[in-house]
């Protein structure tokens, strides 16, 4: 008779799982227009003798930085369960990227500290809308170039230009023949350097389209590279081998690509066909097939093949500055003396602030110009000065003095005449003091005022970024319609499609980030995180590689992105980061 209560007491019953339907919605925590927003939702279940006593459900959001506790989660009792819905909208802050979200739950005693059970609903925030470059100094990376100079048009030197020229060569060969098409574009060069003589950068790249007849390796594509080089020297374009990069592709659809998007003749879906193929991460004979198989490709082929048999010249140049030695003599002395009076006008001490490279020579000159001058310009540049000071420091009492220097200076502006640079200064004062949508109203404001393609295209650019943090994906798309040459931007615009779902467009924009600054990893990270949404673990693990070896901030983000969340747990991904933990250690 004793047997059995000591059989029935033997049995093991298994614990009841009071949060197995727990989840948040979205699956992961993403950040959106300054917050973070989401909804847990579950069910408690009721079963007879082992029904929960005093249930509880709370929500603990935390890092190793920070931690909040939420209160308990309001519980509705239906007949085989308590239920939960609850909505949440966090102001978003910075240590929140590496924290995870924790159901907990509590029975019995009220006063419990710690929890009967808890489960993980995720792991980080998704932020990336913050990747977006607003002229943020980080330590390891080069320092971004803030603020405008207003310029007096016979000199720029801030707004770089950059131009494109195309030299085609017949199917097979790599001999230049000056048809009216090259020495047009010869023509154009020559052009562009007689007005931009100081070259920043300047690439030779040879092209092969994919026909059988133009080889089956690279040399074709260097051989037009070299050649072109040889003809230009003849033509006495001079060319700095510091400033000079020859190269070739082959085997590559990238150029096919940037031809097809200004190709007119195809519709937006079928255009769709084709990025399909050339983005699907597969080797390069295989999206051949693939190219092959589309209806029509043999017409595209035909308009567009020829361009490819070419040799692409890019070039990022701006125009020499300077006074000459007479007018040298006479700033020196106004410069030298107390006086208020001065033999150059306004044009030419603006001229001269332009031409020094030395901030703290453009400082003298432009304070000197406020005692001369009423006018915007001393002012205004002398404020950018400020800000660009202002980059170089990370004490942040310091840089706070010189913002505060600037906005002064900017005031003063102001009062003189409403101008677009002042408007765009403010604005870009006010984004790297976290200002947002202070800022946004200004570089708006600045837009209106004039219709300078140059300013646009930086002032845009900057509205972009805002915009892709404010959350208007698809607007931030159309503010970077300009012809960029900075990595930044490429990026920028990369990151703008990637949110707004067009991986297409997003992908060929980090592309171009890439191949106008290699040492970049952004745009490597971009293109991982479009393979890595694209289900591509392979080759998102390659570009992340790539990206995270160019900067430890993009290293520190790449191991708590959600985004990579269904990699992390491969081997392959902590092999990439293995060397850095390697050269850390060290």
């Amino acid at each position: 008779m004793l047997l059995l209560p000591l059989l029935c007491s033997s049995i093991m019953v298994p614990e009841t799982d009071f949060l197995k339907d727990s989840k948040v919605i979205p699956g992961k925590l993403e950040f959106f227009r300054d917050s973070v927003r989401f909804e847990v939702k579950g069910s408690i279940p009721i079963e007879s003798a082992f029904s929960p006593r005093n249930p509880t459900v709370k929500l603990l959001l935390k890092s190793s930085e920070n931690s909040m506790l939420f209160e308990e989660l309001e519980l509705t009792k239906n007949v085989a369960e308590y239920s939960y819905n609850q909505s949440f909208i966090l102001a978003y802050e910075p240590w929140m990227e590496g924290a995870y979200l924790e159901a907990q739950f509590f029975q019995g005693k009220k006063e419990q500290l710690e929890p009967h059970q808890k489960k993980i609903l995720a792991r980080g925030v998704i932020t990336t809308p913050l990747l977006a470059k607003i002229g943020n100094v980080n330590p390891d990376e080069p320092i971004p170039q803030v603020g405008l100079f207003i310029s007096t048009g016979a000199m720029d030197t801030d707004l770089s230009r950059s131009r494109e020229f195309l030299i085609k060569f017949n199917t097979g060969s790599s001999a230049i023949k000056m048809t009216a098409a090259n020495e047009q574009a010869i023509a154009d060069l020559k052009a562009f350097l007689t007005e931009n003589s100081t070259v920043l950068s300047f690439r030779i790249t040879g092209t092969q389209s994919p026909e059988s007849s133009e080889g089956r390796s690279s040399k074709l594509g260097m051989d037009r590279a070299e050649a072109v080089k040889r003809m230009l020297e003849g033509a006495n374009v001079s060319l700095r081998d510091s400033l000079t990069e020859i190269k070739s592709r082959w085997n590559d659809w990238f150029d096919f690509r940037l031809q097809l998007r200004e190709y007119e003749k195809l519709s937006t879906q079928r255009k769709d066909q084709y990025y399909a193929v050339l983005l699907d991460g597969s080797d390069y004979q295989t999206q051949t097939q693939a190219l092959k198989k589309i209806s029509g490709f043999n017409q595209v082929a035909n308009d567009l093949f020829p361009n490819l048999r070419a040799a692409k010249i890019e070039v990022v140049a701006k125009p020499l500055p300077g006074l000459n030695q007479a007018q040298t003599a006479l700033l020196q002395k106004a410069l030298n003396e107390n006086t208020a009076n001065s033999d150059l006008d306004l044009a030419d001490w603006a001229i001269a602030g332009e031409a020094s490279p030395r901030l703290e020579d453009k400082a003298k000159i432009y304070s000197k110009m406020t005692e001369l001058f009423s006018s915007v310009i001393p002012y205004n540049n002398l404020a950018v000065v400020k800000m660009r000071l202002a980059q170089r420091t990370l004490d942040q009492v310091t840089k706070d003095l010189l913002w505060k220097e600037a906005n002064a200076l900017l005031y003063q502006a102001s009062k003189i005449a409403t101008d677009p640079y002042v408007l765009h200064n403010q604005g870009q004062i006010l984004v790297l003091q976290g200002k947002t949508w202070d800022a946004y109203k200004k570089l708006s404001d600045a837009s209106v005022l004039t219709r300078n393609q140059d300013f646009l295209k930086y002032n845009e650019s900057l509205r972009g970024a805002l915009d892709i943090m404010r959350g208007d994906y698809k607007l931030a798309t159309l503010r970077f319609e300009y012809p960029y040459s900075e990595p930044k931007d490429f990026f920028n615009k990369g990151l703008a499609y990637f949110l707004a779902d067009d991986y297409g467009n997003a992908s060929l924009s980090f592309e171009e980030s890439v191949m106008v600054g290699r040492n970049y990893g952004y745009g490597f990270y971009g293109l991982a995180m479009i393979a890595a949404e694209s289900g591509q673990t392979e080759v998102a693990l390659l570009q992340l590689d790539k990206a995270i070896h160019a900067s430890e901030l993009i290293y520190q983000k790449a191991l708590v992105d959600p985004i990579f969340e269904e990699i992390r747990s491969s081997e392959e991904f902590f092999q990439i980061f293995r060397p850095s933990v390697t050269n850390n250690e060290k």
